[in-house]
């Protein structure tokens, strides 16, 4: 791992990196940890601030809806982690909102345009393991993808996720930029939308936990079956994929585990001290598909990439953080 490190810390030391949605939840992270790599970050601000100062530290204000401020913010640049758009959470993803989908295939074009435009070297983009595949309840590869459409309350999304893997391909194909593709599982850390309308699952629970809500209501059975993976990891897993494997070959960056809700859900009500609460699953409310793990072999062994933080110990820090954050104790 030490080897993997460094050669990380090489590869980005003094590299000039734009971080679209540098303020956001995923992008916040790849902001903190590159600035840590000796890397030369610049940021489009827009409507959500970054409260964070440093000389390699540059911050543009811009709209990415915008051709030409996207050619401003990628002129001199080398790499671009492409992590700006909505995130179609599930609460949202059951009404299938096309807003979601129009807002994030448009910045995404905008940005590939000004990288050609701006012969920037490399780009990272996000697909998605949980929306893109097919809903398979075995370990899908990369393979599996387009075998079949995404599931129903995935539909729009997952196959908006899919055109923005087309879309990288056509751009390696018309121009020097290479391109990197992640299909991320489910992403919780630091920094993670804990708004009540938008919050995807762990954060929606930890809150309800850290609040202390009695009864703990919970959505769906608790069977349903997922796989996590701490943000720290994902930005781990994101900088080897740009280094090692940017010719649109996509790769799931994942846990590779398969946790239940209720194994979650005991996790979060054991480390947020919300023991003695009434339980309550609530299957009137609608949930996503059952099942969604994916297999991680080709991560391990083209990146050599492994997650570090299990999943009891990054729930544990992240209602560490939450509760210092919002000052609620």
């Amino acid at each position: 791992y030490i080897c993997i490190y460094r050669s990380i810390v090489r590869y980005y030391k003094n590299k000039h990196v734009l971080i679209t949605g540098g303020s956001g939840f995923v992008g916040r992270n790849f902001v903190e940890t590159l600035l840590k790599h000796g890397a030369k970050i610049r940021v489009p601000i827009h409507k959500k601030k970054l409260p964070i100062k440093h000389k390699n530290l540059e911050k543009i204000y811009a709209d990415l809806n915008n051709l030409d401020d996207c050619k401003k913010v990628c002129k001199n640049i080398d790499y671009i982690f492409h992590a700006a758009g909505m995130v179609s959470a599930s609460k949202m993803t059951v009404k299938n909102p096309i807003s979601a989908i129009s807002l994030n295939l448009n910045l995404t074009l905008k940005i590939f345009e000004a990288a050609m435009i701006q012969n920037v070297k490399k780009v990272l983009v996000f697909s998605s393991a949980t929306t893109g595949y097919p809903s398979y309840k075995f370990p899908v590869k990369e393979t599996d993808m387009f075998k079949k459409h995404p599931p129903k309350i995935y539909f729009g999304y997952g196959w908006s996720r899919r055109y923005t893997e087309l879309l990288g391909l056509f751009v390696s194909q018309k121009s020097k930029t290479k391109v990197a593709i992640c299909r991320p599982t489910g992403v919780y850390g630091n920094y993670d939308d804990f708004n009540d309308k938008t919050s995807h699952v762990i954060p929606s629970l930890i809150k309800k936990a850290v609040l202390k809500k009695n009864p703990y209501i919970v959505w769906g059975s608790g069977k349903e079956i997922r796989d996590f993976i701490h943000v720290q990891d994902l930005v781990r897993g994101c900088l080897l994929l740009l280094q090692k494997k940017s010719d649109c070959d996509p790769i799931n960056i994942g846990s590779g585990k398969k946790t239940s809700i209720k194994q979650l859900v005991k996790y979060i009500l054991k480390h947020s001290g919300h023991k003695k609460c009434q339980m309550y699953y609530d299957k009137n409310m609608p949930t996503t598909i059952p099942v969604r793990i994916v297999n991680t072999n080709k991560a391990k062994n083209i990146l050599k990439f492994k997650p570090k933080i299990s999943l009891e110990e990054g729930i544990k820090n992240v209602i560490k953080w939450y509760k210092k954050s919002e000052k609620l104790f």
